[in-house]
Formats: structure tokens, sequence, C-alpha cells
């Protein structure tokens, strides 16, 4: 979506139901306002005349959605809102998360929250802040537009089933092709996250083995068990064990 702007512009169209006047794309736009506070890295940022829009795509349910398109809505607000503008010239915003489970397990295909009044249940707000939940699987069994349903079938099984799929399915393609967008794909705060929870992981087992050694030193200096049994009791080979005793000899 993010390298077929034309793409991207009807997908919103036809999930919103609504005519796009002007795009501005932004491709993984990523707001950091203050060194103290949380950044974001939206997957599409777009912005349309006095509106703007972002799509992510959830593979997972995370548990944490519902605040996440809340501090994303946020954080969108404060980085089209200029300092000294009064808050009319705020945009509408439409936050949009594609969604392969039922994250609400209420078997609906689509779920549009805004600010109700929890009085009389009916009047709204009207921040014009909107955030949208489709769910694949839901939206392509019962969904009565048949170009909406075709994307969501194309979602799940990737078989294209009319001329706007099948172009998808020709950028997918190219983008599995496409060795750049294969590094992109993992971006860099994920490549980040994998290389501290390895980070970790070796600590650890260094930690276990530096441990292990010690434990089997000591027992060695007692006498306490033979070569064999130390090793089976401190997780070390015999081999290991032979060469720390003939150290301490």
């Amino acid at each position: 979506m993010r390298h077929h702007p034309d793409a991207c512009k009807h997908l919103i169209e036809m999930l919103l139901n609504i005519k796009i006047e002007k795009m501005e794309m932004h491709s993984e736009e990523v707001i950091d306002l203050d060194h103290d506070s949380k950044s974001i890295r939206l997957d599409v940022f777009i912005k349309d005349t006095g509106k703007m829009y972002d799509i992510e795509m959830q593979a997972t349910n995370t548990k944490d959605l519902p605040k996440r398109s809340r501090y994303y809505q946020a954080l969108m607000d404060l980085d089209t809102l200029k300092s000294g503008q009064p808050y009319k010239y705020l945009n509408d915003s439409h936050v949009i998360f594609i969604c392969i489970d039922d994250i609400f397990k209420k078997g609906l295909p689509i779920y549009t929250f805004e600010y109700i009044c929890k009085e009389d249940g009916n009047t709204s707000l009207n921040d014009k802040a909107l955030k949208h939940f489709f769910i694949a699987e839901t939206c392509a069994k019962i969904l009565q537009d048949k170009e909406v349903r075709s994307f969501f079938e194309f979602l799940i099984s990737n078989k294209a089933t009319n001329s706007y799929t099948s172009d998808l399915d020709k950028y997918v393609t190219d983008a599995k092709h496409n060795m750049q967008w294969r590094f992109q794909y993992m971006t860099w705060e994920r490549q980040q996250t994998y290389a501290r929870e390895e980070g970790i992981a070796i600590g650890e087992e260094r930690g276990k083995r530096e441990k292990a050694i010690e434990a089997a030193t000591n027992l060695l200096k007692m006498k306490l068990g033979t070569v064999e049994q130390i090793a089976q009791a401190e997780g070390l080979t015999v081999d290991e064990v032979l060469e720390l005793q003939k150290e301490l000899n």
C-alpha cells in the first residue's frame, strides 16, 4: 500500500464508503513529539483535505489494540495542530485496524467507535475521531458489498477474484521479489527488539554456564562426588569437569 497510493486510496474509499478529495501519503510515518514520550510508527498514514487516516494491519491479537488506537489518535492530533492554532483546525481522524481475529468476540464484521453520551446512549460528542476495526474472516463471509468482501477473501486466501485484488496480487508478488522491501518489512524497532531478546538469552545462557562451572569447581575442591556425578548434577560434560579438575591440580 505504501508503494501504490492509488490502491491505498481505493481501499480507504471502499472500506469507509467515502470519496477522498486530495491524498497526501506518508509511508511508514514516525511521530516522535518528545524524547520522554513513546513514539509511534504508523504503517500507512494519509492526509486528505481536513481529514487523516492511519491504516494498520494486525495479524495477531496483542490485547492492547483499543488503547493503542487511542494513543495513535492522540499523537496524530498533536502532530497535526500547530502551536497557537484553535481546536477547530483539528482534522477528522480515522484509525483503521485490519485484524485477522475478532478481538471483541461479538461476531461483527466491522466495529466502529466514536464517543457517545453515556447517559442517553445517543448524543454524539462529534469530535470527528473514529476508530474502525475490520475483522477479516467475518468480513469475507458476511459482508454484502462484493468488492469489499473480495478484498478480505484475498487477504485470507491469497486468491484474487476481481481486478482490484488481481492488482494487489501482482504488488505482493513484486514485493516478495524486492529484497530492499523485504529488509524494510521488518522495521528497525522490531529488529532492535529481536536483538535485545537474543542478547538477553545469550547472557542468561552464559550466566547459567558460569554458575555451573563455579558449582562444579567447589564440588571438586570439597571432593563431593565423582567426576561423572558432578557433571550430571551441574549439566556439564565429563570432559569439562575433567578439565576443571586438571586446572585445580
